[in-house]
């Protein structure tokens, strides 16, 4: 057993740090504050596991000793990281993380609670005490301030000497020890403890045994990741690390890394380094994929570095060279040959660079596919910007030199001047299409979209294509078959827009075929110059659907909760064939490393859930479902007790209540009788909680509701709990700010209560 206060003290000279295979801290504030108010309340919050050593058996985060025993936390380290940071006022020297989770904690002397510091609730009020100071400063500082509370005070003090006492809190402690206890026996008896939790992947394994041998390893491959953040690309460590692997052995296996010194690692690290910036400059330069959103296949450029390596210069012999390899990539990202990175795929890649190089790979890319290398209409069905082909899109914009509809200019950065940030543009308006009842996979269709620069967005704005094509092919010919524009003008009409994206995908099959078959043969067109990188920017922002995901991230993030990648493909790891287009994807779970991948994908009909189910994802059809999750989880990380929220302003007109009871529900038949809109879930809140609190609870939502989102998209606002709480008859049943925030988002989406 050890008491609080020893093991901070430890943490503070050095002998309790961290084992460099642990992840960093992940915790949020509701877990923060969870775990104060069980302490508080003498509940049981774990024992320690904690790994006995000496400094040349294991690499540690957080500084040295200069030799002698060392504890290393194998786990508590959330636990024992939040109390630290709360009773010391900083971070430990061990910390990677976001310090302000356990920053401005305060404990309220009365109702004893505990909750993150709000200007609004607690500037005036002594009552909330400041949990770090109390714990730097002791009881003094208080003991003058609670004179002003004559009656309470003897039950305030006793109340912080409670507090206080919380470092004499005793932990169990459990100690792995002895000389057999090397890295692997260790990693292993972590990854059995945290099986429900941050277990060890086989790269974070691998890296572990690294970091024994050379310990600025992680250090050094997190300086590389940065840069390439800086540049607009992110990698994972696992990702770089498969890379020197592949340079290191030749093997898809990271066990194959235990037969590799420290020296021939670093060596290894180093030149993947090169060969990924050598690929990346062709990416970008060649293809003009130049950020993240369209960077194909990343888990084929290990087998680039590979071959990279294998080439006696360690780069392209010449520009055919660097043409081919590129062919190679592109298909094999299209195609999902790496979908799942399995090691399987790579290994058999790294042999075909063995036997005969970049040919290999491409004869073995064509065996897989059947022989068929060719891009076809069909395959530009994908919608969103997670969309396979949405960077193939991207990609013929750049090569071909796509010209902007209001300014005649090739988009190229050195074309535009300082108009070089694109924006991705939907060609048919979706307001337009929703209109006309499209349904959200055919307006947010691959082949809807183009590229303009963000003023010839703004002035098109919302207007037709039968409007603004006419204008920009009189002021600049040939501007629309640049940017693959069927010229038709029948097709350019609301009701033949299936049609236009049927004809439109014609277009961009042949230009991208075209575009790569040159690649492969060496006649691909090359620009006058290497493609210089250009910002794109998000779409339109006129889209119910893209203003609730946007609440909903900002809303978890507040939570604790990590950021999502937007728009994307989920592959099967074993086929590479598309299982969903996910609107939000945390592939690490909400929290890094606790809890399953999740995943948001709001067009069920045309995703395969069962097997995302089958293969571990944690699947939410709806925005109000995922929101209430994590709602309900940091709930029971906090230990919050549920209690009914109060009336926000007290009637007594039972007319006006049953006559709100009443247009709830008809809002519901009308719903599904009209707009065919079946909202089960509005429905079984209406069971569960009454009209009233229903509706207070929507309005609370930092996000529009799944039902407000679904009925904007069908035209049918004045169907929404919004569009009631608006009427003159409800005004008293709400508070002022309840109808201004209902008030705002009909306004904000082009609904008033006077078009009712």
């Amino acid at each position: 057993m050890a008491t609080l206060s020893v093991l901070l003290h430890q943490i503070d000279n050095g002998t309790v740090l961290l084992p460099e295979f642990q992840r960093g801290y992940v915790w949020n504030r509701d877990q923060v504050r969870g775990l104060m108010r069980s302490l508080y309340k003498g509940y049981p919050v774990g024992g320690l596991l904690l790994w006995e050593t000496t400094p040349e058996m294991a690499s540690v985060r957080g500084g040295a000793t200069d030799g002698g025993v060392r504890l290393l936390l194998l786990d508590g380290q959330q636990r024992i990281t939040s109390l630290y940071g709360i009773m010391r006022g900083h971070a430990p020297a061990f910390f990677e993380g976001d310090p302000s989770v356990f920053t401005g904690l305060r404990f309220n002397v009365e109702d004893e609670t505990f909750e993150f510091y709000g200007p609004a609730k607690m500037r005036d009020d002594l009552r909330w005490v400041d949990v770090t100071r109390l714990f730097v400063e002791g009881l003094e500082p208080f003991i003058h301030a609670f004179g002003q509370y004559p009656d309470r005070f003897s039950t305030y003090i006793a109340r912080l000497n409670r507090l206080k006492n919380l470092e004499n809190r005793e932990f169990h402690e459990e100690k792995i020890t002895g000389p057999d206890k090397n890295v692997d026996v260790v990693v292993d008896i972590f990854n059995r403890v945290n099986s429900g939790g941050t277990a060890l992947s086989k790269g974070d394994l691998a890296l572990a045994k690294i970091c024994a041998q050379w310990s600025p390893a992680r250090q050094t491959m997190r300086h590389h990741l940065k840069q390439w953040q800086a540049k607009g690309f992110d990698f994972s460590l696992d990702w770089l690390l498969r890379n020197a692997a592949a340079v290191a052995t030749g093997r898809a296996v990271f066990a194959a890394l235990d037969s590799v010194s420290d020296t021939e690692f670093e060596t290894a690290l180093a030149k993947s380094v090169g060969y990924i910036n050598t690929l990346l400059g062709a990416v970008s330069g060649r293809l003009g994929l130049d950020h993240d959103q369209v960077l194909m296949g990343r888990y084929a450029i290990p087998v680039v570095s590979r071959l990279l390596h294998l080439t006696p210069s360690g780069s392209f012999i010449d520009g055919a060279h660097r043409d081919r390899v590129l062919f190679w990539y592109v298909h094999a990202a299209l195609w999902g040959r790496f979908a799942g990175s399995t090691e399987t795929v790579l290994a058999q890649d790294y042999d075909a660079v063995e036997r005969s190089g970049i040919d290999g790979l491409i004869a073995s890319l064509e065996r897989w596919r059947g022989g068929n290398l060719e891009v076809r209409p069909h395959d530009f069905e994908g919608s969103t910007r997670g969309s396979r082909f949405y960077p193939l899109l991207y990609m013929l914009t750049r090569v071909h030199g796509a010209r902007d509809f209001g300014s005649g200019l090739e988009l190229h950065a050195e074309m535009l001047g300082k108009l070089t940030s694109l924006q991705v543009h939907h060609i048919f308006p979706k307001a337009l299409l929703y209109k006309a009842d499209y349904d959200r996979v055919h307006v947010n269709a691959v082949a809807n979209f183009c590229f303009l620069t963000q003023n010839t967005n703004l002035v098109i704005g919302k207007r037709s294509p039968e409007e603004y094509f006419a204008e920009a092919e009189e002021k600049h010919p040939g501007v629309l078959a640049s940017q693959w524009i069927p010229m038709d003008r029948d097709l350019w009409r609301v009701d033949r827009y299936l049609d236009f994206l049927e004809a439109r995908r014609e277009l961009l099959a042949q230009a991208a075929q075209s575009f790569l078959a040159g690649l492969r043969d060496g006649v691909a067109p090359i620009a006058a110059a290497e493609l210089q990188p250009m910002a794109v920017v998000a779409d339109e922002q006129d889209d119910v659907r893209s203003a609730q995901i946007k609440a909903m991230v900002e809303e978890l993030v507040r939570l604790g909760y990590a950021e999502p990648a937007l728009d994307s493909e989920i592959a099967d790891p074993f086929t590479g064939r598309g299982l969903a287009m996910a609107e939000a994807f945390w592939p690490d779970g909400l929290q890094p490393g606790q809890g399953k991948p999740v995943v948001l994908e709001l067009d069920p009909e045309v995703a395969d859930l069962p097997r995302l189910e089958e293969l571990g994802y944690e699947v939410f059809t709806s925005v109000d479902a995922l929101l209430g999750y994590a709602t309900r989880r940091n709930e029971t990380a906090a230990g919050d007790e549920q209690v009914p929220q109060g009336l926000a302003v007290p009637f007594a007109n039972g007319t006006v209540t049953a006559e709100f009871d009443a247009a709830m529900r008809s809002i519901y038949d009308k719903a599904r009788s009209e707009a065919n809109y079946h909202a089960s879930y509005f429905l079984s809140m209406l069971a569960e909680h009454g009209s009233l609190a229903t509706a207070r609870k929507l309005l609370r939502s930092p996000a529009v509701s799944d039902g407000f989102a679904a009925l904007w998209e069908r035209g049918r606002l004045d169907l929404t709990v919004e569009a009631l709480v608006v009427q003159p008859q409800f005004a008293e049943m709400f508070t002022p700010t309840e109808i201004e925030v209902a008030r705002h988002r009909l306004e904000q989406f082009g609904w008033s209560s006077g078009a009712a």
